[in-house]
Formats: structure tokens, sequence, C-alpha cells
């Protein structure tokens, strides 16, 4: 079967798009954000009790401006790519506020509509990654944290995104617990536990099966300026 080409520039587009319609999808389930974006949505649901306009896309760049840091720190060096990583969060948050007011008026009343924009959003959630990681184009820091670490360490980059995933579960219960008290639940649920689990095997097939139709290539001379 012959693979069709698929631009790198594409995917970052598309995985900007698709990864805003995933957040907001999960946050209409009302099962538990993805434990990627868990701290970030706790983070706006403190924070706008006092300031309306930390939205949740302005907490989202927020806090990846300080994982940016966080990579600056692992990788012990500054590349160009990681301030464009915070460009990609700006751009990616302000498109989650226009995703989140596009999909409220969406029915969610009955269980079996909140499983269905659940399902979307963690499908959608492991498509727009998988597609980040085929652009040479800076990925939100979520991403780029997690292929910096891979490359880093040698390993599977999948098995550095599940134990990522994990983790980031972990930090969002422990601020949901400090934010609005021991034992409270607040964005991250039963869904998130079971997307930790599941996400980063999803990512890994999807990715297999974008592989197996696609050809990967540049459309534009501009990866060397990424790489920087």
């Amino acid at each position: 079967m012959k693979k069709r080409v698929l631009y790198t520039e594409l995917c970052y587009a598309l995985g900007l798009v698709i990864m805003a319609f995933a957040a907001a999808f999960t946050e209409k389930a009302d099962f538990g954000m993805s434990m990627v974006v868990a701290p970030a949505y706790i983070l706006h649901l403190k924070l706008s009790q006092l300031w309306p306009w930390f939205t949740f896309g302005v907490a989202e760049y927020i806090f990846q401006g300080l994982l940016v840091v966080l990579t600056v720190v692992i990788m012990r060096k500054f590349r160009l790519s990681y301030l464009f990583s915070f460009v990609t969060a700006v751009l990616y948050g302000t498109l989650l506020d226009i995703a989140i007011n596009i999909i409220e008026p969406l029915p969610d009343e009955s269980l079996a509509l909140r499983l269905v924009w659940y399902v979307a959003g963690t499908v959608f959630c492991s498509l727009a990654v998988s597609l980040f990681f085929h652009s040479y184009i800076s990925p939100e820091a979520y991403e780029l944290i997690v292929k910096e670490a891979a490359s880093k360490l040698g390993t599977d980059i999948s098995k550095i995104k599940t134990a990522y995933d994990c983790m980031s579960t972990v930090l969002g219960i422990i601020m949901s617990f400090a934010f609005f008290g021991f034992g409270v639940f607040e964005g991250v649920k039963l869904g998130t536990v079971v997307c930790a689990v599941v996400n980063g095997r999803l990512i890994g097939l999807i990715g297999r099966m974008l592989e197996k139709h696609f050809v990967f290539r540049d459309a534009l001379k501009l990866r060397k300026r990424f790489e920087r």
C-alpha cells in the first residue's frame, strides 16, 4: 500500500486544534481531566475564584512555562526550541478557551453523553500528542519534556510518557487536596486515573497507525531553526 505524504507542519497545526478540543471535551464530560492538564485545570479552578480572567487557557500556558524551565534544568542547557514551546503553549491556551466556548452548548445531562465526551477527549488527546511527536516544531511543554527526557535516557518515548502521566496525576491529587481540602477531588477523578493508564499505550498505537499510512516530510526548510 502506497503511503500518503503528511507534512510535519500540518501535524503541528492539527495537533494544536485537536488538543484544544480534547481538553474541552474532557472538561465537558466531568469525569476528571486528563492527567496532563489536571494540575493546570486545578490551578484555574482555584485562582479564577479570585481573578475571573484566569481562564483554563491562561492557566495552561503559565503552568507550561514552569515546565519549560524544568526542562532546561533537566537537560542542563537552553535551546531556542524551548522558547518556541512556550509560544506553542500560548497558542494552545488561546485555542482551548475558544474550544470550550464552542462546545459549551452541547448537551451533557445524561451519563451516556458524558461518556461520549470523555472518550472523544481521550482519543483526541492521544492523536494530538502523536501528531506533535511527528513534527519538528516545538510541541507543548508537556510533550517537550517527555520527548527530551526520552532522548536523554535513550528509551522508548511511550514509556516515559506513561511515567510522566502518572506523576502528573499524583501532583493533581496533591494540588486538589491542598486547594480544596483533604479528600476533595477537583479535576482529578476516576477518568483521570483511566487516562493515565491507557494514554501512553494509546499514543503508541495511534503513532504506529499514522506511520503505517503516512510518510512524514517537511514542507518548509525550518527544521534546523527549531533544533537550536
